[in-house]
This record gives structure tokens, sequence and C-alpha cells, in this order.
């Protein structure tokens, strides 16, 4: 019974580790997008004014954080590219959502098992949690417009406006 306690000790202490760290995650700052699927903000040029804009968050980063930056990094693109206007052609928020678990396995067989949500997994033994985390990541296909076009255009956003009302929140959100 002693030998079993040692061989479940480390992995619950390596999950209740990772659940600890994972807890003190802080919101994603606004910055590039440097690995696939990381977090941060990327884009790409489409046509001569078209271009795709994506902010991925990580768990703790809100939807609303989420779309801000999104809007901000449009902005951002539109008046580096000469434009002082810019109107959402397609926008989307989606929301990713997986689920992590305390469960490492059965013992003597770490890494086997079935992930359920709170089950006792053995006679005696703790009851495995999982839990949702969700992560959002919101897309974008932005139109740049010139400024005699965004005088008839009732979807035209202001890029310098953005930048005033969203620029200051980004970096507040950014501080430690």
């Amino acid at each position: 019974m002693r030998d079993l306690f040692h061989r479940l000790s480390l992995p619950v202490l390596l999950a209740a580790t990772t659940l600890a760290l994972a807890g003190c995650q802080t919101v994603a700052t606004y910055h590039p997008q440097t690995a696939p699927g990381g977090t941060g903000y990327s884009d790409e040029q489409l046509t001569d004014n078209r271009y795709r804009v994506t902010f991925t968050g990580n768990s703790a980063t809100p939807r609303d954080t989420v779309e801000d930056y999104l809007l901000l990094r449009s902005a951002e693109v539109a008046l580096k590219a000469g434009y002082h206007y810019f109107l959402f052609d397609t926008r989307d928020t989606k929301a990713k959502t997986s689920y992590h678990s305390d469960f490492v396995g059965w013992p003597g067989w770490p890494g086997y098992g079935w992930y359920w949500h709170s089950w006792p997994y053995g006679p005696g033994m703790a009851t495995a949690d999982s839990y949702p985390v969700t992560r959002f990541n919101a897309y974008a296909e932005i139109v740049l417009l010139t400024d005699e076009q965004a005088k008839s255009e009732p979807r035209a956003i202001d890029a310098d406006q953005v930048l005033q009302h969203i620029g200051p929140k980004a970096k507040e959100k950014a501080k430690p």
C-alpha cells in the first residue's frame, strides 16, 4: 500500500502544481503573435485595401478584451497603410473550450483512463475533477476606406478615434 501511495504522489503533485500555475495566468497583453496558436495579434494583406486581422487571447483574457484588441489592431493596420477609416466586412469571435482534469490514470497505469467530470476513480481514492478552460479568438476582414468613401459609408470607423479610446485601455491592461 505504501508503494502505491508513493507511485500516486508524484502524478498528483504534478497535477496540483499545473492547476495552481494555470490559475495564476494573467490576461494576454497586446503584442504580435510569435507562434501559431499563441496569444497576440496577426494581420495579412489580402488586396490593396483589404486585410485579415486576428487576435488570440489566453484562458484569462475576457472576450471583450480580445475584441478590443482586434479593433485596435485594425485601426493600426489602417493608419500604417495610409488610411484613416476602415470597416469590418466580416468579423467573428470564437470561443474554444477544452476540459482539463486532475486525473492522471489508474494506479500503476499512469496516463491511461477516461476523463469525466468529478468522478471517483478508485476504491477509497479521491475524486478526479475536470474544469472548462475557454480561450477567445477574434477574426475580421477589414476594408480600408479613403476619406471620400468614408463620408458615404455609415459603417466607417475612424482609426484615429479608436487609437485614442482603445489604445490607453490596452496599455493599462498590459501593466503587471
